[in-house]
């Protein structure tokens, strides 16, 4: 159990949250919400011990598990030494054990600090330390050859997962994990929600993953307001709650409203009056009534909408016997497919398994798209017909350049456009006021992000390729950009794994599995439901 106290964090005027005082149980799944800049990440803090509140206690359990978020940490250790490292006594022992016997003699104090240690060591299961470690490993895409190199050796994806399972490890209390979704494809997200599910201490998880809120959480512990309120049920049930409560609260207040103009009206008329006892009476009334002012929500929704200048030809894109390889490991082979206007496919499979190099080769010549310096190694590709491609490329914030402001970057894209119809492009995707005029260098990855969406709105193309574009928006902006991908009436290539936009919107599945392509005509639930039937 964590139990927090009366616990508020406030940097300089802004106000993170106020006075809270909640408790998380064990055998209960919470997800902490709340938009960008609400304070998630701080209070995640708080609760390992990383930060001391500026008011307030916090009471935790001896062993926490927690995703660290530093991944260069552990770059001289072995993978499977860093995910033995959750379980930090255990490994303090086993360092010490190590340390002990290779030592040319023992005295009769070493021997009895080895009986010490063993004793540790099988408290803590160490002796199967490493098969344990491995299980988690395997099931977060990290296969056994990878178990014994160094940390320093991984890609970032892979270190993300590594660290996961050193959150994991050694059946903690409560575990903490702030996007452990981040890095990971469906296969993985699957199996992470599979083992939280029957995980049974308190688990609090930060993720702007609706589905995986909605799938692993028994309860959502929201940020807003200056405060945080616990619903029972996932991220949709909050919504609804937090929707209703605010409703009512509200209509409460304008019937309060409405009775105190009308008492104020009968104090104005009587108050000179022979009716003092009554006009009394109505006062003490109106200050029984007067309604305390609502705070303010924290929640801010952008608004995504995608046109097209005009419509594409019918036939959109056609290629056929496509091949791209690295060296002498081939990706993608001999894949061919033809898209009909309108068509939305999302691209699916394992990380690394040649989703975003299709999108680069596919993307080489196409029309509207700078070269993203990738082509064929064999194949044609014929795009159709007036078709004008919009892109959103994973490592998106290399395409916004630097040395310039917001206003001014989106401003290139079309110079023909009024300085109003940038503003409101701008003001649609939360950059309101002074926003405009900041430094693109200094955007976060969210900023960025939604830079990217007003310059597709801005062009209007009828053609969308978006690879990853969800890694660093909130929920708010996540819940846009699926309204808008379902309304859009061109055609869209999507690599995803947030799984609600898949389902929602792909109406074709490419599923990528070593090398080979496996085009499915049809939504992610038939898809899925083929898949299972085999």
């Amino acid at each position: 159990m964590i139990s927090v106290s009366n616990v508020s964090m406030r940097y300089g005027g802004k106000i993170l949250f106020e006075d809270v005082t909640t408790t998380f149980s064990p055998g209960r799944r919470y997800g902490l919400t709340g938009p960008n800049g609400a304070g998630k990440s701080t209070f995640m803090k708080l609760l390992s011990g990383e930060l001391e509140p500026q008011k307030g206690t916090v009471v935790r359990p001896r062993k926490i598990g927690v995703l660290r978020q530093d991944q260069s940490a552990f770059d001289e250790r072995r993978v499977i030494d860093t995910v033995i490292m959750g379980n930090m006594p255990l490994w303090k022992a086993l360092e010490e054990r190590e340390q002990l016997y290779g030592q040319a003699e023992l005295t009769d104090e070493d021997g009895m600090r080895l009986g010490e240690l063993e004793g540790i060591v099988a408290e803590e299961d160490g002796y199967t330390a490493e098969s344990d470690a491995a299980v988690l490993l395997d099931g977060l895409d990290i296969p056994e050859p990878f178990h014994n190199r160094l940390m320093g050796e991984l890609q970032g994806g892979q270190k993300v997962r590594v660290l996961l399972a050193q959150a994991l490890y050694g059946h903690p209390e409560a575990l903490l994990l702030d996007e452990p979704t981040n890095y990971l494809d469906l296969e993985s997200i699957h199996w992470l929600q599979n083992f939280l599910t029957h995980y049974d201490g308190t688990l609090i998880v930060i993720s702007h993953d609706r589905h995986f809120l909605n799938s692993v959480c028994t309860h959502t512990a929201d940020i807003d307001y200056q405060t945080i309120i616990t619903y029972p049920g996932g991220y949709d049930d909050m919504v609804l709650q937090k929707t209703q409560i605010r409703t009512r609260i509200e209509a409460e207040n304008a019937q309060r409203e409405k009775k105190i103009a009308q008492l104020n009206e009968f104090i104005a008329r009587f108050s000179a009056g022979t009716r003092a006892s009554q006009v009394t009476s109505r006062k003490k009334e109106v200050e029984r009534l007067q309604t305390a002012e609502l705070a303010r929500s924290n929640i801010q929704r952008p608004f995504i909408r995608f046109e097209m200048k005009r419509p594409s030809g019918r036939h959109a894109l056609e290629f056929k016997n496509v091949s791209k390889g690295y060296g002498d490991h081939p990706v993608i082979r001999d894949f061919s497919a033809s898209l009909q206007r309108g068509e939305k496919v999302a691209l699916m499979g394992r990380n690394g398994a040649g989703k975003t190099t299709l999108l680069k080769a596919l993307l080489a010549n196409a029309p509207g798209v700078d070269d993203p310096d990738t082509g064929l190694d064999s194949g044609v590709v014929n795009w159709g017909h007036e078709v004008q491609v919009g892109y959103f490329a994973q490592d998106h914030r290399a395409g916004i350049r630097n040395g310039t402001t917001v206003e001014e970057w989106l401003h290139e894209w079309d110079p023909q456009a009024a300085k109003e119809e940038i503003r409101g492009l701008l003001g649609q995707m939360l950059f309101r006021g002074e926003e405009g005029v900041k430094p693109t260098e200094a955007l976060s990855g969210g900023e960025a992000a939604r830079l990217i969406f007003c310059k597709l709105m801005l062009q209007k193309p009828n053609f969308l390729v978006f690879d990853e574009p969800t890694n660093h928006l909130d929920l708010e902006s996540i819940n846009a950009l699926n309204i808008a991908l379902q309304k859009y009436e061109g055609t869209v290539l999507l690599v995803t794994h947030d799984e609600d936009l898949v389902d929602e919107v792909a109406t074709r599945i490419w599923h990528f599995d070593h090398g080979r392509i496996e085009d499915f005509p049809g939504t992610y639930e038939e898809y899925s439901a083929a898949a299972t039937a085999r």
